[in-house]
């Protein structure tokens, strides 16, 4: 088994549910009390928040390519970045580690294609919606139309995501409003919605609407896990 690196804390709430889905699908595949090897460094998220707001990536990146150095230190045979927006600099720190970077996007696209979904609505924070680091990535590299929500339903959404899941708030009115805007992005033609920040799955799931749902902290998981027990 490979040594899963997890660079975490971003927040801890979603790095929480990588941990157990990793473990979960670990023991489904190898059975008995296996679990995964796991190489964790979890950052101080209130310290990234703030430089993202102030548009300092630069200096996340110095940030967050320490902590993927730490994690190669540690034995690590793979990085997993835990959030979808800190793959901004997902570049630059796989240019300061030896180890390869198993990409949240591509994991995911790689599900849209298998599926046949070739247009997708994408939530996330509004970096991850409006920047193109990720939406290029999906329509670039594996040819996903990608479809936003309006200006104004994406400061809800990134809203929710800092004020409350981050918080390990679960507001139903906010529930509402998600699915709200997930049936918007589907009737704008996407065939499914990207659950693209790693909280929103703490908020909403399948069970909520008929509207195909890609998880990306679920998705990423299974990726890993996958990587860790191949020959």
């Amino acid at each position: 088994m490979k040594t899963i690196g997890m660079l975490g804390g971003m927040s801890w709430e979603s790095t929480a549910s990588y941990y157990k889905t990793i473990n979960q699908g670990v023991k489904q595949k190898l059975g008995g009390l296996s679990s995964a090897e796991v190489c964790l460094y979890s950052v101080n998220f209130e310290e990234i928040e703030k430089l993202q707001h102030a548009g300092q990536w630069d200096e996340t990146a110095l940030i967050l390519s320490k902590a993927a150095q730490s994690v190669e230190a540690g034995g690590a045979d793979f990085l997993i970045i835990c959030t979808n927006t800190m793959h901004k600099v997902a570049e630059q720190i796989q240019g300061n580690i030896s180890i390869p970077l198993l990409h949240i996007a591509d994991a995911t696209a790689a599900k849209l294609v298998k599926n046949g979904i070739t247009k997708a609505g994408l939530l996330g924070t509004r970096f991850t919606m409006e920047q193109d680091f990720y939406k290029d990535r999906l329509t670039e590299r594996f040819g996903i139309e990608v479809v936003v929500p309006s200006s104004n339903d994406q400061t809800i959404v990134h809203n929710v995501i800092y004020d409350e899941l981050c918080r390990g708030v679960i507001n139903p009115d906010s529930k509402e409003l998600y699915l709200t805007i997930v049936k918007n992005l589907f009737e704008q033609g996407a065939q499914a919605v990207i659950l693209g920040c790693t909280e929103i799955a703490l908020l909403i799931n399948q069970n909520d609407t008929s509207v195909p749902l890609y998880d990306t902290t679920e998705i990423h998981a299974e990726a890993a896990v996958n990587l860790a027990l191949s020959d």
